[in-house]
């Protein structure tokens, strides 16, 4: 019997380290930065930062600026490539344990009514496509709504385009609306798609679980609706893969 001396997969060897797999499922959770990834994982900044450059060297991990402090950034877990790297892995090892990435599901029956709260500043543009996005996936069986600390007087006409173009959804006449007036309503999970809008955003009763997103405003991608719209697209297209993989977390929610 001859043995493979083909290296272990580029998956195995950054995931296999016990502080790069803590950090992946941190951020598995959330979108991060720095100095909270070092709380959570409870060891020096300069080896935390260490092993984030790896899983960004290594395509697994992203970073965007904080639209919030420009000094920070945000530490996102790219979970579409973990599972194409999992499927890759699974064939080098013997072709019979090939997978297709699985499609995230939400078994309906078993989550009655969960409650999802999508908040950002303006209430404009990402939140409410997150919004939209998820009563989709989930044909209605999630409670899910959308506001702002300063919402805007109506939601921004590009959001309302995308969603039409790219999800065949109507969003006209949705208006944005304060997050002061969902003082007292219980969520399961709020989400926070804007830094700002973390920073700032309210306690809700019960202890929902906090999520965030950190997804740059579209809407400042260039001067006009025309010049911005492929920000749109490119954000929808995020949105709608991050709303996809928080679908087998709201499964476990109730399991």
């Amino acid at each position: 019997m001859v043995l493979s001396s083909q290296a272990a997969p580029a998956f195995v060897r950054l995931a296999a380290h016990p502080l790069r797999w803590r950090l992946l499922t941190a951020l598995a959770a959330s979108d991060y930065r720095v100095r909270e990834l070092v709380t959570l994982v409870d060891e020096p900044q300069n080896l935390v930062s260490y092993h984030l450059r790896l899983l960004r060297d290594g395509g697994l991990v992203t970073t965007t600026r904080s639209s919030f402090d420009g000094r920070d950034s945000y530490y996102h877990l790219d979970l579409e490539r973990c599972a194409e790297a999992l499927t890759e892995t699974g064939s080098a090892l013997h072709p019979a344990l090939r997978r297709e990435a699985l499609v995230p599901h939400l078994d309906l029956r078993r989550v009655p009514r969960l409650g999802v709260l999508f908040v950002c500043t303006g209430n404009s543009a990402r939140s409410p496509i997150a919004e939209a996005l998820l009563r989709q996936h989930t044909r209605g069986h999630v409670s899910v709504v959308s506001a702002g600390s300063q919402p805007k007087p109506h939601l921004h006409a590009s959001a309302v385009r995308v969603v039409r173009e790219g999800f065949d959804l109507d969003i006209t006449d949705q208006r944005p609306r304060h997050w002061d007036t969902l003082t007292g309503r219980r969520f399961d999970y709020v989400i926070s798609l804007c830094d700002k809008a973390r920073e700032a955003c309210p306690d809700f009763p019960d202890h929902p679980r906090r999520v965030h997103w950190s997804i740059p405003d579209p809407a400042t991608a260039g001067d006009t609706d025309q010049a911005s719209y492929p920000a749109f697209q490119r954000v929808a297209a995020d949105i709608d893969t991050r709303v996809r993989h928080l679908l087998p977390a709201l499964d476990a929610t109730r399991t």
